[in-house]
């Protein structure tokens, strides 16, 4: 007679060797967050190895305090050009919506998914580092990264970019606004004005966000 329990006793320890890291992993590559730390990442690079460095300096995962919370800004690229503030976004299929939309649409065969139009996203981020710095708003540019295979539906503004696109929309900018002293104090300025990267600040803002959601 098969003992059921004595199989499924020496099934057990191989489940969770093998079975159960499967699975969490599968868990954590679907996961918004990992999406979201690869899509910075590719950006990171980008700019590491596109920008020169003597005229650009990118600063990274910037949480800055808010009157109520925190924002954090993915990518930071200070010149004498202005200051650009980048988001980013890991997504996969067409991409629609306007620049005065509430909500944009991300499309996948036939499912369609709605999500915060990134320029109203980024607005406050820009909004945030000019009270920081306490600079002309107008100074700051706002950028949005689409990486992950995605595909505009509809027309975009010069500052909504697919892959390196940022790149062009950054370097098309020629007109100098600060000077050498002045890029120095912003940099510094931002680096003393940033919460501490790490897991406690990250925790932080997810927690923030999540807040926010739950009101609306």
């Amino acid at each position: 007679m098969i003992n059921h329990a004595d199989i499924f006793s020496a099934f057990l320890p191989s489940f969770f060797k093998y079975v159960v890291p499967v699975l969490i992993l599968g868990a954590i590559i679907k996961s918004a967050t990992l999406k979201g730390f690869v899509g910075e990442l590719i950006v990171k690079i980008s700019a590491f190895f596109s920008l020169d460095k003597s005229q650009y300096t990118i600063l990274n995962n910037v949480t800055l305090p808010t009157e109520n919370g925190s924002t954090q800004i993915d990518h930071i690229v200070v010149s004498q050009y202005g200051v650009f503030v980048i988001e980013t976004k890991n997504m996969k299929g067409w991409i629609s919506g306007g620049k005065n939309q509430k909500q944009w649409t991300q499309q996948i065969f036939k499912h369609k998914n709605k999500f915060q139009n990134p320029l109203h996203q980024n607005y406050k981020h820009t909004k945030t580092l000019a009270d920081l710095l306490t600079i002309d708003h107008d100074n700051l540019f706002s950028v949005v990264v689409f990486v992950g295979g995605s595909a505009f539906k509809t027309a975009m503004p010069p500052n909504v970019t697919k892959g390196g696109g940022y790149i062009k929309f950054i370097k098309s900018k020629k007109e100098i606004i600060f000077n050498p002293n002045e890029v120095a104090s912003i940099i510094t300025a931002i680096k003393n004005g940033k919460m501490a990267n790490g897991i406690k600040t990250h925790i932080s803002h997810i927690n923030h966000v999540r807040n926010i959601k739950s009101v609306k």
